[in-house]
């Protein structure tokens, strides 16, 4: 069984910067999309940036853009998440989800059927 496990979150100042690492274990590997998803208390699962597994497209809200990168290393079935210039607001609890359901959006949390534990970041003002 695929199995999903994220790891760099941690206390950061604003305008710092935290790489976030998600690791995929099991078998079999199959994923049309891996997406990076965050949440704070008291609200859904947002969405931060997708990643498409095949052809490398990326997609991000507008939150983020400019600011955040998602890459991944389909040798090492890794998907990594750079984060710069962070703000208070980016403080949540990020995880990692692949496989999307077929025909639903990859940039909603409710399409994805596994996920990753979770990583906490925290941006200080």
């Amino acid at each position: 069984q695929m199995q999903l496990l994220e790891s760099g979150g941690g206390l950061v100042q604003t305008g710092g910067s935290l790489t976030l690492s998600c690791a995929a274990s099991g078998h079999p590997f199959r994923t049309y999309s891996v997406g990076w998803f965050r949440q704070t208390p008291g609200k859904g699962r947002e969405y931060v940036a997708v990643i498409l597994w095949d052809t490398a497209r990326t997609y991000y809200p507008d939150s983020v853009k400019g600011r955040f990168t998602i890459s991944r290393d389909a040798a090492k079935k890794m998907v990594y998440l750079q984060m710069n210039s962070l703000k208070p607001e980016d403080t949540a609890v990020y995880y990692c989800a692949a496989r999307p359901r077929e025909h639903l959006s990859v940039i909603s949390a409710p399409s994805y059927d596994i996920w990753g534990q979770g990583t906490q970041v925290s941006v200080s003002s």
